[in-house]
């Protein structure tokens, strides 16, 4: 008799059943597993068996063959080490059946004790699409997937507690829904920053409104300090956000027992060496990567230029969909990816290009060679280029106190509470990621600010996509204003904010 238990994948985000189906039969003893499974799958009869010896389970002496369905998708990882050890109990007759609306996820030790997995949030949410109701999987996992209110997760430690709990002997108490955690500005504050008024009057635009940003000036002037707090004043994820947030991490395994849930927006900031593949999500089963692991958040790139022409080109499909496809062999996935780009670059390779001091050994060459790495479809994407130009001596030495990050982020958490409101229902977020009708409903412009935008567009050759992200720009300019029209100086602002020459002296 073939017994079924149930079991959860995962494609990208997605999670799907997976029934463990095993047969016991006469014939020499072997144990075969089928399904398309993964090394790491095969590996699975090693420790099923060391584990139910250690355990002082009898292993059946006959023909085990274990399928995995659907056999047609590649099955990877450990987590059926569990799910395939109570498949051959239940077909040798050991134990009772198992609860029909029950699921079971874990790697198993070689003394039975279960190990995590990656991926819990979104195959939990994935159970409980497919009317799951029970889940049981490592202790380790069971905050992250307890998360998930239609499901009741039971923490497992070992097989030994998991087999009481079957035979109802001592049943193991179910994980309880976490609280979400409040959200608590702490580390870097743009109180520490001298100067620099309007490029933290930019970055506050940038924050209202989910805008893309490039810092460009000279070493020292502040960009890396300005970027990196610029968390300090991004509105609190709603729990919708974190759960998507987690789900991305928790499948790139970045999620514990200590911090199931990603309650602070992401701030990564890969160094520039990074790959193409790492920085969209490579392997043979794709995973995601920084891309994704911004997602909510801000992807920082420093020394903007340095990074492989290939890395950043990758960017341009993303920035504009909010969403990566990746697609391998075993088949096509797609991350989210609706983040915050943020860019800080030297004006030229030694950095001093324009600088007062003239420093600046560069030849004229040598500056558009180091210009010509970033293509004009890249720049294009970008809705704010700042020039951070370098501090004098009397901004360094003052010890009068500037705004902090919290009387900043009051403004952005207003001008976000307005955008909520306005794109409620819609999937929309921020002003940034506005499509063509949200444009046309919310972002006309009076007879002076039209006149305006068409002298910019003519005079400084703006292209479409320019012209549309100028808009989102001076749309969120207008709602820190709590204007509910975009007014001619909303529109010079947001104009202001494209118009740096790279090649000025």
């Amino acid at each position: 008799m073939v017994h079924h238990v149930r079991s959860m994948g995962l494609t990208g985000l997605s999670g799907y059943e997976v029934s463990i189906e095993c047969f016991l039969s006469g014939g020499l003893p072997s144990f075969d597993i089928v399904g398309l499974p993964d090394a790491a799958v095969k590996e699975s009869r090693d420790r099923v068996r060391a584990a139910m010896k250690n355990c002082d389970m009898k292993f059946p002496i006959s023909r085990i063959t274990v399928n995995l369905a659907p056999a047609a998708k590649k099955k990877v990882g450990t987590l059926y080490d569990l799910p395939i050890l109570l498949g051959i109990l239940a077909a040798a007759d050991h134990i009772l059946g198992l609860p029909e609306d029950a699921a079971f996820l874990g790697e198993l030790s070689l003394s039975g004790e279960l190990r995590p997995i990656t991926g819990a949030l979104p195959m939990a949410l994935g159970a409980a699409r497919l009317g799951i109701k029970q889940l049981f999987l490592p202790a380790e996992n069971a905050s992250e997937a307890a998360f998930v209110e239609e499901l009741t997760v039971y923490p497992v430690e070992n097989m030994e507690q998991l087999l009481r709990h079957l035979s109802d002997e001592e049943l193991i108490t179910p994980e309880p829904p976490p609280e979400i955690p409040e959200q608590v500005m702490m580390g870097l504050d743009f109180a520490d920053v001298k100067g620099q008024e309007h490029v933290k009057r930019a970055l506050e635009v940038a924050a209202a409104g989910g805008h893309n940003v490039l810092l460009v000036g000279p070493p020292g002037a502040g960009k890396s300090m300005l970027a990196k707090r610029l968390a300090s004043i991004l509105p609190a994820m709603s729990r919708h956000e974190m759960l998507e947030i987690t789900e991305i991490h928790s499948v790139a395994g970045l999620t514990g027992n200590e911090q199931p849930l990603v309650s602070d927006r992401p701030f990564r900031a890969p160094h520039h060496t990074v790959s193409a593949p790492a920085m969209t999500g490579g392997t043979s089963m794709p995973k995601p990567g920084e891309i994704s692991l911004a997602h909510n958040g801000v992807l920082f790139l420093d020394e903007f230029p340095e990074f492989g022409k290939s890395v950043l080109e990758t960017l341009r499909q993303p920035l504009e969909d909010g969403e990566v496809t990746i697609s391998r062999v075993s088949g096509t996935v797609t991350f989210p990816s609706k983040l915050m780009l943020v860019c800080a670059m030297n004006p030229c390779k030694c950095g001093w290009y324009g600088h007062a001091s003239r420093r600046c050994r560069c030849t004229e060459a040598s500056v558009t060679t180091y210009h010509s790495r970033l293509s004009g479809p890249l720049l294009d994407r970008l809705d704010l280029v700042l020039e951070v130009g370098a501090l004098e001596y009397d901004e360094l030495r003052t010890y009068a106190p500037t705004e902090s990050s919290q009387e900043i982020r009051g403004r952005v958490n207003r001008a976000r509470a307005v955008q909520t409101a306005r794109y409620k229902d819609k999937g929309i977020t921020a002003n940034a990621h506005m499509g063509q009708p949200e444009l046309k409903a919310h972002c006309r412009l009076g007879e002076d600010a039209e006149a305006l935008m068409k002298g910019a567009f003519d005079r400084l050759g703006l292209t479409a996509r320019s012209y549309d992200r100028i808009l989102r720009v001076a749309r969120t300019i207008a709602d820190l204003d709590e204007s509910e029209q975009i007014e001619a100086g909303h529109l010079a602002e947001a104009i202001g904010y494209r118009t740096y020459d790279f090649r000025k002296a």
